[in-house]
């Protein structure tokens, strides 16, 4: 009886000896538990950026394209020639008498944030299209191209095409909703673009995207597009590095309509 209660015994340390020798090379193992600053990253610190005045003032590194008093940093579409549109009391006018026209930056850019205001004049006339219409053109990849377009129009009481209409990538993009002022008033556009990219033989690496925010309202979110604004026809890429933006003299016969305040982030 004695050694069969021995036996038992042994067996019994035998069976925690064995599983003890599992165990604890498994408990060995175990990774540490985790510690809060193992998620902490602390270089490459982000650079200072002062935010402006306001909220449409530009910041401490954005570029000012138009600041009220001339147009030095721009120039005429079609042939580089000096911008001719109308500056008076800090706004600048599309001009439509003959030997004007579109006007273009004079710098190139790549991917940036814009702010630009606008404004339809308060007695403006016609309907649908012709009713101040022009255009913020992201990238103007050439005076014979069609370029990317975000339209500028009277949509506030102004029925047209919804995929014309302000706050519309020109033909492709539909804006998420309409909060346009009044004609009269300042309209509010903050852009980001996000210029297509391309491989070495011209086909498409990536698409462009655009996000808008009209009047502080989003309507254009991470927006992809399908190629250039055509007016007619489906879109289509064609191979191009930097561009300028361009503003568009429309020809429509209504009032021209004036911008002010605009300013532009490179993001490289």
């Amino acid at each position: 009886m004695l050694l069969e209660i021995m036996r038992n015994q042994f067996s019994t340390f035998l069976a925690f000896a064995t599983l003890f020798a599992v165990v604890a090379p498994l408990s060995a193992q175990q990774p540490p538990a985790p510690k809060p600053q193992d998620t902490e990253v602390w270089e490459p610190v982000p650079k200072i950026v002062t935010p402006g005045a306001t909220d449409a003032a530009p910041p401490s590194d954005a570029i000012v394209l138009f600041d009220g008093k001339n147009l030095d940093q721009w120039v005429l579409n079609r042939d580089k020639s000096p911008a001719n549109w109308i500056v008076a009391d800090g706004v600048v006018t599309v001009n439509k008498a003959p030997g004007a026209g579109n006007i273009e930056t004079k710098r190139t850019f790549k991917n940036y944030q814009l702010h630009i205001e606008w404004k339809i004049p308060e007695n403006i006339t016609g309907t649908d299209q012709a009713r101040g219409n022009s255009g913020v053109f992201l990238a103007s990849t050439g005076p014979g191209d069609a370029g990317y377009e975000l339209q500028v129009l009277d949509s506030y009481n102004n029925k047209t095409y919804v995929n014309g209409q302000a706050g519309s990538i020109y033909k492709q993009g539909i804006p998420l909703v309409n909060p346009n002022r009044k004609p009269g008033e300042w309209q509010t556009y903050d852009v980001v673009w996000t210029a297509p990219t391309f491989n070495a033989d011209g086909s498409l690496k990536t698409p462009a995207y655009v996000t808008v925010f009209f009047n502080g309202v989003l309507v254009q979110n991470h927006f992809e597009l399908k190629g250039e604004t055509r007016y007619i026809g489906k879109p289509f890429y064609k191979k191009y590095d930097t561009a300028p933006i361009k503003l568009q003299a429309h020809g429509d016969h209504s009032e021209p309509i004036s911008f002010r305040n605009i300013w532009v982030r490179e993001l490289n």
